[in-house]
């Protein structure tokens, strides 16, 4: 089976991440990227660090097409799906002139830093843009979303989900809003992300949050619906302590059971948590786990799930990038008036 040829764009954290999960996927291919440091077209990766994962190495770049300017990746006949990992206020030129140029897209959330950019972007793109969100191809969320789609627990009624770090120091400019946007736009786009695709569009958020130079910084939301049964909030923001790490989760009621987890990572390699568990309404208490035979990165499901989009002309649901629209909707929504 022949496989999707793709080019990075962008050579930073999200580019080192995905340049590792490529090495692995079965439908993609990396085949080029595109970089403006000559010593990153040459292989040298070291320096480039986040906040999960190995720092960055030096690589091998024979086989990969290195570019310093992205018209001449873009005219690369090799590059069917082109792989957006620069800065987020980057996005929406580079996205527009890989449409402009006939390749299909997969672009690092979020899409833009406006909906009114995103939503342009995806009026433009004949079902050729993707967004990586990432979240829905984690086990736990995965398995969240199966159980809203199939309707094994009854109806959904509802939840609250959080999303909280220390301080990004990782990240240049988080916090100014033409550039990354901070907290709501960068972190907690995941989880309005997946309230979109789980729960529907909210209808309006209440929210209170601390702010810093203006934009919002840790934020609590309840949302409303138009079905006046669904009660949903969540946190989302930063937290200074350097030792505070990062923390996701969820807590979701159905009608017959409640699904919970949460996972916390500390500044001294420590971690804790809650693993994924159903507690049921007839008291029984189910502890799903992954089948290893078929467990895998999430990183390359989801790589592997945009080339297969590319190869079969249906996006996945979890790439659709009218959705990640309607996330960052959902993000301002929450910005308190």
């Amino acid at each position: 089976m022949e496989r999707v040829g793709v080019g990075i764009v962008g050579v930073g954290f999200m580019g080192w991440i995905h340049y590792l999960a490529y090495r692995h996927c079965r439908t993609a291919e990396l085949v080029a990227f595109c970089s403006r440091d000559p010593k990153k077209r040459a292989g040298d990766w070291r320096g480039i660090q986040g906040n999960f994962g190995p720092p960055g190495e030096q690589i091998d770049v024979a086989g990969l097409s290195a570019y310093e300017d992205l018209d001449r990746l873009l005219a690369d006949p090799k590059v069917e799906l082109v792989d957006i990992c620069l800065p987020p206020h980057l996005h929406g030129d580079a996205v527009a002139r890989a449409l402009a140029a006939g390749k299909h897209v997969l672009c690092e959330k979020p899409l833009a830093l406006t909906s009114a950019e995103a939503a342009a972007l995806d009026a433009a793109a004949d079902g050729r843009l993707m967004v990586a969100q990432i979240l829905p191809f984690f086990y736990e969320y995965r398995f969240l979303a199966e159980a809203v789609a199939d309707g094994r627990f009854g109806k959904l009624l509802g939840g609250h989900f959080k999303r909280v770090i220390g301080p990004p120091d990782w990240v240049p400019d988080f916090y100014d809003p033409t550039k990354v946007g901070g907290p709501l736009v960068d972190l907690h786009v995941h989880d309005a992300h997946l309230i979109r695709m789980l729960m529907g569009m909210p209808t309006a958020a209440d929210s209170v949050c601390r702010l810093r130079d203006g934009v919002p910084k840790y934020v609590s939301s309840v949302f409303r619906f138009d079905d006046p049964e669904l009660v949903v909030g969540a946190v989302s923001g930063v937290i200074d302590q350097g030792a505070r790490g990062f923390t996701q989760g969820f807590d979701v009621q159905f009608e017959q059971a409640n699904v919970q987890f949460e996972a916390a990572a500390f500044g001294d390699g420590s971690g804790a948590g809650i693993p994924l568990v159903v507690a049921h309404q007839d008291g029984r208490i189910e502890r799903p786990t992954e089948d290893p035979a078929v467990a895998g990165d999430p990183f390359i499901a989801e790589l592997d799930a945009a080339a297969e989009s590319v190869r079969t002309g249906q996006v996945h649901p979890a790439l659709q990038a009218a959705v990640a629209v309607d996330a960052i909707k959902i993000c301002e929504m929450q910005v308190p008036s």
